[in-house]
């Protein structure tokens, strides 16, 4: 906690000045973010930090493996789908960007590698959301017996059911029709920061590039 504190400190005495105009504008104004950005809790992945994003930009719902459970999905377990709603509609974002990673150890815990324990039932039931994953790795990724691999193809196929998922929201759909929404699938390798983006033509994740 000393730490959290000591950087608060350093933000107000030595960071804030470089955003004060910026602050000022945003708490007058209101918030306008571009993107709505759904990604992994996990402390590594910084959706602001590897998009190098200011205060307002994104719209950030991070969750224990970046699901985005389907519309249809009720109660304490969709709280994703308020944020989604709330940044469609009411924000007006222009791109969705769901953002897996390596090493995710919600993945292990789906996978079976990282046994769920009978003290963290919210756990086991938000991971169950994600059983479509399950499925597509039993049937499409049998021969892939390196742990690595079935991590990474599991993680990359859970962006894909994210995507899926977001078509099952009424107010996405509107959007979609009227081409003012775009969405996105990455996927961010932790180790050399790396970021991958889904290519629906190859239906593979390529290396990101800079749009000319």
């Amino acid at each position: 906690m000393q730490r959290l504190i000591e950087g608060v400190h350093k933000f107000q005495t030595d960071e804030f000045g470089n955003y004060r105009k910026l602050f000022r504008k945003l708490s007058q104004d209101g918030q306008n973010p571009h993107t709505l950005f759904i990604t992994c809790s996990d402390s590594r992945v910084l959706a602001e930090l590897i998009t190098q994003s200011k205060p307002g930009d994104l719209f950030v719902v991070k969750n224990v493996g970046n699901i985005v459970p389907p519309a249809s999905v009720q109660g304490d377990t969709n709280s994703t789908a308020a944020a989604i709603e709330f940044a469609v509609e009411s924000l007006r974002v222009s791109d969705i960007v769901i953002c897996g990673h390596s090493q995710c150890g919600a993945i292990s815990a789906l996978l079976g590698a990282t046994p769920v324990g009978k003290n963290t039932p919210h756990l086991r039931d938000w991971l169950r959301l994600a059983d479509p994953v399950l499925e597509t790795m039993r049937k499409e990724y049998g021969h892939i017996t390196k742990e690595t691999e079935r991590m990474t193809a599991a993680a990359q196929e859970n962006v894909l059911f994210g995507l899926d998922s977001l078509h099952s929201y009424p107010c996405v759909q509107n959007r979609l029709m009227d081409g003012s929404l775009r969405l996105h699938g990455w996927f961010f390798q932790i180790a050399t920061a790396e970021l991958f983006a889904y290519d629906p033509d190859t239906r593979q994740f390529s290396p990101l590039l800079a749009e000319k």
